[in-house]
C-alpha cells in the first residue's frame, strides 16, 4: 500500500520547511535509508531519509518551494499503484481547492461579463468632485484631521478646505475650485484612499447626486460615440483660458496669503522657499518691499548651470530563506513581549590580556578573549543565579545547570550553538569546542541538539571593531551579554592618566524575571573575574 511522505518537525522551532534539492525523481525505486531530498530548516540543511521501499509515484513540492510540517512531500508504494485518495484526503486540500476555486471563478465569470455601468451624463451639472491627491509616492490613503469648511460655505480657489494626515506628514488640502461647498463625504479622522472623493464644489443648490453615482462607478471607458468628440471640442475650446489661470495663480498656503493681505504684501512679489516655490508663512515673515527685484538681479548674477546627472535606480528582491524567517519571528517576539533594559559598565581588561598571552604559551589550543569570557560568565552566573533563569509564562524557571548559547554570524543570518555545562569545563576545552561549534555552524552541519537548552547568550561584535552595542533577548533566557572591542583609553589609576585596555559589555535583561540590582549584581562579578583573571580559575 503507497505510504505518504510528509515534512517532518526538525528542529523545536520549525514550522515549515524548503525542499533545497530532490535526490530522486518520479519513478525512481526507493530503498529504506536512501536520501530523499536536502530540507532547509529553520536552523540548518538536513537530509531528508526513506523509511519505507518501493517507487517514487509522486512529488508535491518542487526545490525552493516551502512545505509546513506535516505537509505532504511525496508518496511512495508499488509502481501503478492508485494515490489520488491519499493526497485528496490527507494534506493541504490543494487539488480539491484548486477545483473548487476553478469552479467559482467560472461561475463568477458570467455575471461579471454581462455587468455594465449605467451610464450617467453629468455635463450638465455646474459643480466639481475634489477627490483624493496623491501627495507622496507612497501614498496610498490618507485620512481626514479636519474639516476648515462645512457644508454650505463659500470657497474661493485657494482656500484651505481640509488637512490630511499621510503616510509621511500632515498636509494642507487646498481647492482649487471657487463655489458653494455643497457635500463632504469622509468624516474627520476617517480615511480615504487616493483618488477617492473627499467633497463637491459647485453652484449652490446644485444636484450633484449623479456626480456621485458617476464618480463611484468603475471608469470602464470613454464612451465611443460621437458625444466624446463633442466634448473634446468643448473642453479645448476652453483650455487656453485654464492654463491662463493656472499661469497666475500664485503657489501659497493658506496662512501665507492671510499674513500677506493684513500686511499689505503683493503675495506676487514674494519669492517662496517651500516645495515647488511655494509661499510659507516664513517667506512673507522675512520678506521686505523693494528686495524682491534685487534678489532677482542677484539670482540671475550668481545663478549656477547644474550639469544633467543622469542615474539608473535598480534593486535586486531574493525570498527570504527559512533561517531569517524563524530569527525575524523569534526575535520580534522577544522585543516586543519581553520588557528589556540594558545595563552597561566598562572593564578594565590590562590583566586578562597579560593572562591570555600566558595561557596561550602553554595551552594546547589558542584562547581567545571571547573564551575567557564565557568562562568568567559561568562563574558569575554561580555567583548570581538569578540572572540564569527563563521566562515560561506562568512560571520563572532558576536554572541549576549552565548552558552559554554563543551566537555565531553565518551566511543567511545568526545561530546560536550552545557549550552545554560550560561551568564544568577548562578554558582550553571551551577553546575547543567553540571553534568546532563555529565552524559547523558555517558549514550548516549543525544539529538540533546542539542549538537548545541555552540558559545564558552571549554576542560578541568586538572583533568587528564594535565598541558598544545592545543585544535582543535570546528566548527562553532572561539574558544576554552584546561584549564590543577592547579599546586602548585614557584612564586614571592612582591619580596618574595612563593608557588601559578598556572593554564595554552591555547586558540585555527581561524585567519579567531580573530586575537592575540582580543584572547590576552579575555585571560587578564579571568585572572583577576579568580585571583579575586568577579568580576565574578557582
Amino acid at each position: 500500500m503507497a505510504e505518504v511522505i510528509r515534512m517532518p518537525k526538525m528542529s523545536d522551532t520549525m514550522t515549515e520547511g524548503v525542499i533545497a534539492a530532490w535526490h530522486k525523481k518520479v519513478g525512481d525505486t526507493v530503498k529504506s535509508g536512501d536520501v530523499l531530498a536536502d530540507v532547509e530548516t529553520d536552523k540548518a540543511t538536513m537530509e531528508l531519509e526513506s523509511y519505507n521501499d518501493g517507487t517514487l509515484l509522486y512529488i508535491g513540492v518542487k526545490e525552493k518551494e516551502a512545505a509546513p510540517v506535516d505537509g505532504i512531500l511525496a508518496v511512495i508504494g508499488k509502481k501503478g499503484e492508485n494515490f489520488d485518495d491519499l493526497i485528496k484526503g490527507g494534506s493541504n486540500g490543494k487539488p480539491a481547492a484548486s477545483a473548487s476555486s476553478n469552479g467559482a471563478a467560472k461561475e463568477e465569470k458570467k455575471p461579471a461579463e454581462t455587468k455594465t455601468a449605467p451610464a450617467v451624463d453629468t455635463s450638465n451639472i455646474k459643480a466639481e468632485v475634489i477627490r483624493m491627491p496623491k501627495m507622496s509616492d507612497t501614498m496610498t490613503e490618507g485620512t481626514i484631521v479636519a474639516w476648515h469648511k462645512k457644508v454650505g460655505d463659500s470657497v474661493k480657489s485657494g482656500e484651505l478646505l481640509a488637512e490630511v494626515a499621510t503616510d509621511k506628514a500632515t498636509m494642507e488640502l487646498e481647492s482649487y475650485e471657487t463655489g458653494t461647498l455643497l457635500y463632504i463625504g469622509p468624516k474627520e479622522n476617517e480615511a480615504v484612499p487616493v483618488d477617492g472623493i473627499l467633497a463637491i464644489i459647485g453652484e449652490k443648490g446644485v444636484d450633484y447626486t449623479p456626480l456621485l453615482t458617476a464618480k463611484s462607478a468603475p471608469q470602464q471607458v470613454k464612451q465611443s460615440a460621437s458625444e466624446p468628440k463633442q466634448e473634446t471640442v468643448k473642453a479645448e475650446s476652453h483650455a487656453p483660458q485654464a492654463v491662463a489661470a493656472n499661469d497666475q495663480r500664485v503657489k501659497a498656503s493658506p496662512l501665507a496669503k492671510k499674513m500677506a493681505k493684513d500686511k499689505g504684501i503683493d503675495i506676487k512679489q514674494v519669492h517662496g522657499s517651500g516645495e515647488f516655490g511655494r509661499i510659507v508663512k516664513k517667506d512673507v515673515e522675512t520678506f521686505t518691499p523693494g528686495s524682491a527685484s534685487s534678489a532677482d538681479k542677484t539670482k540671475s548674477a550668481s545663478s549656477i548651470t547644474l550639469p544633467s546627472v543622469v542615474g539608473q535606480e535598480s534593486f535586486e528582491e531574493v525570498p527570504v530563506s527559512q533561517m531569517r524567517k524563524v530569527i525575524a519571528k523569534r526575535l520580534a517576539e522577544s522585543k516586543f513581549t519581553a520588557p528589556h533594559f540594558y545595563l552597561t559598565m566598562e572593564i578594565n581588561m590590562d590583566k586578562a590580556v597579560e593572562a591570555r598571552a600566558s595561557m596561550n604559551e602553554v595551552s594546547p589550543v589558542k584562547i581567545s578573549f571571547n573564551d575567557m569570557v564565557i568562562k568568567a560568565v559561568t562563574a558569575a552566573l554561580r555567583q548570581n543565579p538569578k540572572a540564569n533563569a527563563s521566562w515560561l509564562g506562568d512560571k520563572i524557571r532558576y536554572n541549576h545547570h549552565i548552558h552559554i548559547g554563543v551566537a555565531v554570524a553565518v551566511e543567511e543570518g545568526l545561530l546560536v550553538p550552545v557549550i552545554r555545562f560550560a561551568d564544568s569545563k577548562s578554558l582550553s576545552h571551551i577553546a575547543t569546542e567553540v571553534k568546532e561549534l563555529g565552524a559547523k555552524a558555517k558549514g550548516k552541519k549543525l544539529q538540533p541538539a546542539e542549538m537548545t537548552g541555552n540558559t545564558f547568550t552571549i554576542s560578541n561584535l568586538g572583533m568587528f571593531g564594535i565598541e558598544e552595542f545592545t543585544a535582543i533577548i535570546n528566548p527562553p533566557d532572561a539574558c544576554i551579554l552584546a561584549v564590543g572591542g577592547i579599546k586602548q583609553t585614557p584612564v586614571v589609576k592612582d591619580g596618574q592618566i595612563k593608557i588601559g585596555n578598556i572593554m564595554k559589555v552591555t547586558l540585555s535583561c527581561d524585567h519579567r524575571v531580573v530586575d537592575g540590582a540582580v543584572g547590576s549584581a552579575f555585571l560587578q562579578s564579571l568585572k572583577g573575574l576579568l580585571e583579575d583573571p586568577v579568580r576565574i580559575l578557582i
